[in-house]
């Protein structure tokens, strides 16, 4: 039997996956008392927290109150057949650079994972961040994700008669989808 063989392992030779590192907004989250994630930064190096459902609003109040006063994009994706649902917002604090108090952009991504099954829902951040209309309502349309307290909650790309999401991955196609008459 070799050294190497797997029977022979200990378990310090076994790499361990290193924990996300810490960013500037988690940590002021946490100096808050607010419970989260921390996830890995993105490709960019943009932070990345995931929260609850039910405290996605506070928590948006919170960084908006910190400065971050735009919501840039808002959106969602499917993990993939039998896995989670993804809403995921980026705000960005850009007043504080268009007012010259600092040199390069504060970003920060928050993520919400939902479970498929049902009715996935969030509370809307409408009320705090107005971009998010459109958005909200666009994510509802391709993945299913109720937004309560959305104040026009329909769908927005698709038919209102439409059936199922067609963004997620274990969609199915109709065959055929007939055109109302309009007139």
């Amino acid at each position: 039997m070799s050294p190497n063989s797997p029977e022979k392992q200990s378990s310090a030779d076994v790499p361990v996956a290193a924990s996300p590192q810490q960013g500037p907004v988690s940590q002021w989250l946490n100096e808050q008392g607010f419970d989260h994630d921390v996830l890995d930064a993105d490709h960019l190096g943009v932070e990345q927290i995931g929260v609850e459902a039910l405290f996605l609003q506070v928590i948006a109040a919170a960084l908006k109150s910190n400065g971050f006063d735009y919501l840039q994009c808002q959106g969602g994706y499917d993990e993939g057949p039998g896995k989670r649902l993804v809403c995921f917002y980026q705000f960005v604090a850009m007043a504080e650079l268009i007012d010259g108090k600092r040199d390069t952009l504060r970003e920060v991504r928050l993520k919400v994972f939902l479970s498929r099954e049902g009715e996935p829902s969030l509370p809307s951040l409408y009320g705090l961040f107005r971009g998010a209309d459109w958005q909200e309502r666009e994510t509802f349309d391709m993945f299913g994700i109720h937004f309560e307290g959305h104040p026009h909650p329909k769908r927005l790309l698709m038919p209102e008669d439409w059936t199922g999401w067609p963004l997620r991955k274990d969609y199915v196609q109709p065959d055929f989808y007939e055109m109302q008459d309009a007139y």
